[in-house]
């Protein structure tokens, strides 16, 4: 495992990896909280602790499939297909996940709360490490073991973090339309005559994944709020008349 760690490219696939679980993973961390708010103080800690624990080994799992899957032909451009839009959903204005999330005053009920949800909600993170893995699953586990704790003992700041500066969601988009195209063009479907006739394409059908992302998004986002606007203009004239 240590051998896997020497490269530079090793350490880049490390840092994407966690990078985009941090990213995907702001919805998780807030289904952890709800889950186990409603538990007694001395339990809440343990509920995060075993929900935690049981969410990543199930991702590990989960993660290990899709590795092998992505050796099969055209899955790979699929799946970046399916990463291009994951990519513009996450830079789109978030839609509220809690009102879905019941808190439990029971243990095991709130540890299974997490699991459950985090199983429904990983397929984006899921995709997304298997593709920045580029097949090693050394760099999976390690990124995983090093991304989660992160995610679940620090969600409250990095939710306030992201919330301050937006940029963040920007820049995490635009990664994974990177790993998109880095998926895409080592299909094996195409990556034998890419070899021999498109080379260049290993440099830029990453670049152009991550600017469509960033830009489609920013569109689709730019519209979504053209449209809300007269609706928000509305309830405020109404609010207005009703108060006089």
């Amino acid at each position: 495992m240590l051998e896997t760690l020497i490269t530079a490219e090793s350490w880049a696939a490390l840092l994407k990896i966690i990078g985009i679980d941090i990213v995907l993973s702001g919805d998780n961390a807030v289904v952890i909280a709800l889950a186990c708010r409603s538990l007694p103080e001395e339990q809440r800690k343990l509920g995060v602790l075993f929900g935690s624990g049981g969410a990543i080994v199930l991702r590990i799992i989960l993660t290990f499939f899709a590795v092998y899957l992505m050796n099969l032909p055209y899955l790979k451009i699929v799946g970046a297909l399916l990463l291009l839009w994951i990519g513009i959903k996450l830079i789109l204005p978030d839609d509220e996940h809690g009102e879905a999330i019941s808190a439990h005053d029971n243990l095991i009920a709130a540890v299974r709360t997490i699991i459950i949800a985090d199983f429904v909600m990983s397929l984006d993170n899921v995709i997304g490490i298997a593709a920045a893995a580029n097949g090693s699953i050394p760099l999976i586990v390690i990124g995983l073991l090093i991304s989660i704790p992160i995610i679940v003992f620090g969600s409250t700041l990095i939710l306030k973090v992201m919330d301050r500066f937006p940029i963040i969601i920007t820049v995490g988009g635009g990664l994974l339309g990177y790993v998109a195209g880095e998926m895409a063009v080592t299909d094996n479907a195409i990556t034998g005559w890419i070899e021999h006739n498109a080379a260049y394409l290993h440099i830029w059908l990453p670049v152009l994944g991550a600017v469509f992302v960033v830009a489609v998004g920013k569109w689709l986002a730019s519209r979504q709020e053209r449209k809300s606007a007269p609706l928000v203009d509305l309830a405020a004239d109404d609010t207005s008349i009703s108060g006089k």
